[in-house]
């Protein structure tokens, strides 16, 4: 089974930067380039919002509207991690974030259904 696991939320002020990390690891082999990896949040009484997505390691990367030029996603294939950078984060970013996979390419890459696994979440939290 595919296990998933963020880390590097936290705790900072508005107009701050955080970089959210997601390890994957639990199939033999596995390989980043294989998989569509999205990052989603989920703050109090809101329902899963898909933020970005990367495919192909890189080859596909997309953002929701409300974080681009804020947000940038990437990936290490030797680490088999990716990774979201945050900057001038706001209290709307505020929200327990998500990584999640799915073999092959997604066409829709910020729908929760179209995923396959999850990790834990990793708590960011936006306050002055």
């Amino acid at each position: 089974q595919l296990q998933l696991v963020e880390s590097g939320g936290g705790l900072v002020q508005p107009g701050g930067s955080l970089r959210l990390s997601c390890a994957a690891s639990g199939f033999s082999g596995f390989r980043l380039d294989y998989y569509t990896i999205g990052w989603f949040r989920q703050a109090p009484g809101k329902e899963r919002e898909g933020v970005s997505c990367i495919s192909g390691s890189g080859e596909s990367i997309k953002h929701v509207d409300s974080v681009r030029g804020r947000f940038t996603i990437s990936s290490d294939n030797v680490k088999n991690t990716v990774y979201r950078q945050m900057n001038s984060l706001k209290p709307e970013d505020a929200a327990v974030y998500y990584c999640t996979a799915r073999f092959g390419r997604l066409s829709t890459c910020l729908m929760t259904s179209n995923y396959a696994y999850w990790g834990q979440g990793t708590q960011v939290t936006v306050s002055s």
